[in-house]
């Protein structure tokens, strides 16, 4: 075996896999993405006029979700598949004799990581373009129940990772290619009612007006959010969906009970971020905004009245008060 395949496989970068090119080799192509676009499109439309003005209407968001959900799982899996070949790998390299027989299969092996590569990156793909679909019905953005949503397309910046596996990845010395990469942006806010339409809408122009500016001094941008599917995290990460904004979503831990939200706001300020957004909320994002000014970070306030900014909404009430 070549030692120049060896030291690639011995790094075990999947993207960096490589056998000789063999033309029995089971590696087809990848639908095209304008084909996935377009058959994806048509199916989505089809499947929602179906429900519309039925008794099934009210279900289908959930069924879109469960949708979308498919293409998700199926990755999974073929991503558990990579994971058992490299394990394979590992082994087989560990154990190099040298024969031919071993290295045929080594390169069986390496083989099979690569068909299960292909097969998650096209899964992907067709989860992305029906997340997307998904995006432009509901207006929220796609999430599986448990764990993370990763592209590992290196063309692909949209990942939604769970907080608890980002920390397990960093403190284990992993980077992951899917893993985002950039400058912490901690947005919080919590459940509001609204007393009209009108008040709702002008409170998430806000939110994504103000994501837009502080994106506009951070290229870079990762949102950190705490994963609520309803509400002011809700909005912000259907910006990102939009943005193509990585997002690190810290869900509360309901092991800890009343500590939870706390730890949560320790585990995401302990990502040294660049500037914590702030829309109304309670305590438990007050206590963020405190810790944050505390340690130094830049604070963008949007907690007056429909996402603006206290200080000067309380400047305009007084000016007005005294006119």
């Amino acid at each position: 075996m070549p030692t120049t395949l060896a030291a690639q496989l011995a790094a075990l970068e999947l993207g960096h896999l490589s056998i000789a090119s063999d033309p029995g080799a089971r590696l087809l192509a990848r639908p095209e993405p304008e084909a996935i676009d377009q058959t994806l499109a048509a199916v989505w439309s089809d499947l929602f006029a179906l429900f519309t003005d039925t008794i099934l209407e009210d279900q289908a968001e959930e069924l879109g979700w469960g949708f979308v959900n498919l293409f998700h799982r199926a990755a999974a899996k073929a991503s558990t598949r990579i994971d058992r070949a490299t394990d394979e790998i590992r082994l087989l390299l560990a154990t190099n004799d040298g024969s031919e027989v071993h290295t045929a299969e080594l390169e069986q092996q390496v083989e099979r990581a690569q068909a299960a590569e292909g097969e998650m990156l096209a899964l992907e793909a067709l989860r992305e373009t029906a997340a997307a679909l998904y995006l432009a019905e509901t207006g929220s953005s796609w999430k599986p129940a448990g764990g993370s949503r990763l592209s590992h397309d290196a063309l692909s910046t949209s990942a939604v990772v769970q907080g608890r596996e980002f920390l397990k990845a960093r403190a284990e010395g992993k980077r992951r290619a899917a893993m985002p990469e950039g400058t912490p942006v901690v947005f919080a806010g919590g459940r509001l009612s609204f007393g009209s339409a009108d008040d709702a809408k002008a409170y998430g122009d806000a939110i994504w007006r103000t994501l837009d500016r502080v994106r506009a001094n951070v290229a870079d941008m990762v949102l950190v959010h705490g994963g609520d599917g309803k509400g002011a995290d809700r909005l912000a990460a259907s910006w990102a969906e939009r943005h193509k904004v990585p997002q690190i979503a810290f869900s509360l831990d309901t092991r800890l009970g009343a500590r939870a939200g706390f730890r949560r706001n320790e585990q995401m300020l302990g990502l040294k971020p660049r500037y914590v957004v702030a829309f109304a909320g309670n305590g438990v994002l007050e206590r963020l905004v405190i810790q944050a000014k505390e340690r130094g970070i830049a604070v963008v306030d949007r907690r007056g009245p429909l996402g603006t900014n206290p200080k000067h909404h309380a400047r305009t009430s007084g000016e007005a008060v005294a006119a």
